[in-house]
């Protein structure tokens, strides 16, 4: 992951995450790895993973910072290469071979959340969200 190394109070090396807020489309780039995106907008949008094929140890996370009130967030691979799961409203949501993540309008929670990290040949997802249909995966 990428981030500052700081001391805090007893001289031990911490690491802290790069942030950085979302608002509108992106497309993500491996100098993007390892940050925390918060999603904070009234409107969603998409984000877009690089080509798995050239993002072996890549991760992100995403984070839900402000309730979205008109439009998804969605976070899209260009082919059905992600697998996993998420746990949605305290049931396991299972994705194979799927392309989108999406964060629901109106069933979105601040703190819902998804991982991704990437071994080259597939996008690998985690996360939790708090209500029903918070967070989906799908092949579109």
């Amino acid at each position: 992951m990428s981030g500052t190394l700081i001391s805090i109070s007893n001289d031990d090396l911490r690491q802290v995450l790069e942030t950085q807020v979302i608002s509108s489309a992106i497309t993500l780039s491996a100098a993007d790895s390892g940050k925390l995106f918060s999603l904070n907008a009234a409107a969603g949008a998409q984000i877009t993973l690089p080509a798995v094929a050239t993002s072996a140890g890549l991760n992100f996370r995403f984070t839900v910072q402000a309730l979205f009130a008109t439009t998804a967030w969605t976070i899209k691979a260009a082919t059905n290469v992600i697998q996993g799961g998420v746990i949605v409203n305290s049931v396991n949501v299972l994705g194979a071979d799927e392309n989108t993540i999406t964060f629901a309008t109106a069933a979105d929670t601040i703190g819902d959340f998804v991982e991704l990290n990437s071994d080259g040949v597939n996008w690998y997802v985690s996360g939790v969200g708090a209500t029903a249909a918070a967070i989906t995966l799908t092949a579109v």
